[in-house]
């Protein structure tokens, strides 16, 4: 079973506190580039995979959906999400992500927001979205960046002008990685690029696009302290077709 950090107290308590848990996606700087990434999900049927407070769900279905269910493994966020507005256009169930069982074709698009990083089988995982879109369907993602995976606890060295620089463990040993995220041992599972897009072609997917986010300097002026991500690369978005 997919590691529940997030119903437990210290780890909920900080993630409530983080900007994306008080703004919704509007305090998620990687969220422009996920939407321009979105198809019309007007009169559409979607999935979102690690729907958390529901921030997703809500946009999707004041954009039109016909229908949004919201999956996550986490007891405290569908409480939050449900607490935060109902819709009889959303449903929101509790689900395991390694062993999920979806209709066949029964969506145009699955979604998901840096939720795949603690998936075991992810080409299990892959294999069943695949097979849950409907032909022409869209999976749009955004996920840890292996390289950002790889320094769960980075070496840095301030030189005299205050510049940081930074360092890669161990990158192509891939497995599981724990940090001390908000709360002791969160586990993550790591995974090189290569294996990751590859993972995408062999369940069946086609590639669209693929970001490694990093922040504009729009993005800089309003939150500086985005700064940090110029020297890596802490996300990586993508998006592919059934």
């Amino acid at each position: 079973m997919t590691q529940n950090i997030y119903d437990t107290a210290e780890f909920f308590e900080g993630y409530s506190q983080l900007p994306r848990s008080v703004e919704g996606l509007e305090g998620a700087p990687e969220w422009p580039a996920l939407r321009a990434l979105l198809p019309e999900v007007n009169g559409k049927k979607l999935v979102d995979l690690g729907c958390g407070y529901g921030w997703f769900a809500r946009w999707a279905v004041e954009h039109g959906a016909q229908h949004v269910l919201g999956l996550d493994v986490s007891e405290k966020m569908l409480q939050r999400a449900t607490a935060d507005g109902e819709d009889p256009r959303i449903t929101y169930r509790r689900a395991d992500l390694e062993q999920l069982q979806l209709p066949s074709a029964g969506f145009d698009l699955a979604y998901s927001s840096l939720a795949f990083h603690y998936i075991v089988d992810l080409r299990g995982l892959l294999r069943t979205l695949h097979d849950a879109l409907a032909p022409g369907g869209k999976l749009v993602f955004s996920i840890e960046h292996p390289i950002f995976m790889a320094s769960l606890h980075p070496d840095w060295v301030v030189d005299d002008q205050g510049h940081t620089s930074w360092r890669v463990d161990h990158y192509q040993v891939e497995g599981p990685r724990t940090t001390h995220w908000l709360a002791e041992g969160v586990i993550k599972q790591h995974r090189t690029l290569g294996t990751l897009l590859n993972l995408l072609i062999e369940t069946g997917f086609i590639l669209n696009h693929v970001n490694e986010w990093g922040p504009s300097p729009e993005d800089l002026q309003q939150r500086p302290t985005l700064a940090d991500e110029l020297h890596r690369p802490m996300m990586l978005i993508m998006a592919a077709s059934r």
